[in-house]
């Protein structure tokens, strides 16, 4: 598992003006209005991911260029961030194209025990980290910096189960052969789950009787592969107690089939150095909420969670130190962390989602 991300600085993406310094600790909770700002928070994470795997290019051709910028790139002329692993940091700045495309003005890492920052990349339109992450030594900075930030930024995982349609790909026939890691939206699961029950059944069996808890007419799932060409496929095919007949994916209703997909993700043998899941408890009942905030208190042992949220349930099961409070201000999206100290008296007869709904914590509807 790579390094946890120990501080954050992004200045100029979406409606990201300016967050300087934030400290990301485990587990990290946003809530915020809608239009506050969680979800361009969530969607960096998403383009640091894909910029670490030499995808900038991608990431910018499924949303465009002007889009990215705070106000656009005519008042925002370029996104830079400062971001800090353990002892290592990798700083970069993006600007706008006449090719309405994005490119690397600079890139840089550090190692923080000795030497200062030195250049990966300059005017490329895709990231160093990986061409140079074998590299021992840069430039006199500590051993494998560039190894140590690609490690963490590639094995995020951002997860967003808000398809849960009957075309959506967690219900459809997925190939065995996919089953390295959960993709985003689940388009693997039953592989995954697959892969899983044949080499860490004890893991599998835990996944099965946590969703038996929300879902207590569940039994168990039926992976049975089916051959077709060269390949075999597998769908999520389960079957309730007392029967054998085979449900098909289509069968489970959209809050069981996303929670299934919340407790694969935070109950997997070897989760990624950091998970990111977008409004989790859509969908789910107020048992499956508290469930859910069991289960990520759980993988927060285990590796770094952010969970951006609108849901008071899920808000009462974590500390004041544990909350982000999202807003927005002037047009800007504003990051801040709970005071736990002036919330004392509070704490006293409220719990935190009382006083969200109070509008204690700032959090309400989003307004410029």
């Amino acid at each position: 598992m790579g390094t946890p991300l120990k501080k954050l600085t992004i200045k100029g993406f979406k409606s990201i003006e300016s967050i300087e310094d934030i400290e990301i600790g485990n587990p990290n909770i946003l809530i915020g209005a809608n239009g506050a700002g969680k979800s361009n928070f969530v969607d960096f994470f998403r383009m640091l991911r894909a910029m670490a795997e030499q995808g900038l290019q991608d990431f910018v051709a499924t949303r465009g260029v002007d889009g990215l910028f705070f106000l656009g790139p005519k008042t925002t002329r370029q996104i830079t961030a400062h971001l800090t692993f353990g002892q290592n940091t990798y700083d970069f700045t993006l600007e706008p194209t006449a090719g309405k495309t994005l490119k690397i003005a600079s890139e840089r890492v550090r190692y923080l025990g000795g030497g200062n920052p030195t250049l990966i990349g300059a005017g490329t339109i895709e990231s160093a980290l990986k061409s140079l992450k074998d590299e021992k030594a840069i430039m006199g900075q500590g051993p494998g910096v560039c190894h140590y930030v690609y490690d963490a930024i590639s094995s995020w995982m951002v997860y967003h189960f808000h398809d849960t349609s009957m075309l959506s790909p967690m219900r459809r026939e997925q190939a065995v052969r996919n089953f390295r890691e959960l993709s985003p939206d689940a388009g693997n699961i039953a592989a995954f789950l697959l892969r899983m029950k044949q080499l860490d059944n004890g893991r599998y069996l835990q996944i099965r009787d946590t969703i038996r808890q929300i879902a207590p007419f569940f039994d168990d799932f039926l992976l049975e592969p089916e051959t077709k060409g060269a390949d075999e496929f597998v769908r999520l095919e389960w079957r309730q107690k007392g029967s054998s007949f085979p449900f098909q994916p289509s069968h489970f209703s959209d809050g069981t089939i996303r929670f299934i997909c919340l407790a694969t993700a935070l109950l997997q043998a070897v989760p990624p150095a950091t998970v990111v899941i977008d409004e989790p408890e859509l969908g789910l009942h107020p048992q499956a909420i508290s469930l859910l905030a069991e289960l990520i208190r759980s993988a927060a042992s285990r590796t770094q969670v952010i969970v951006s949220t609108q849901s008071t349930t899920l808000l009462d099961h974590f500390a004041p130190e544990e909350i982000i409070v999202v807003n927005r201000k002037k047009g800007a999206s504003t990051f801040e962390k709970l005071d736990v100290e002036s919330l004392a008296s509070w704490r006293e007869e409220y719990s935190l989602g009382e006083l969200w709904q109070k509008d204690v914590l700032r959090g309400g509807p989003a307004s410029d």
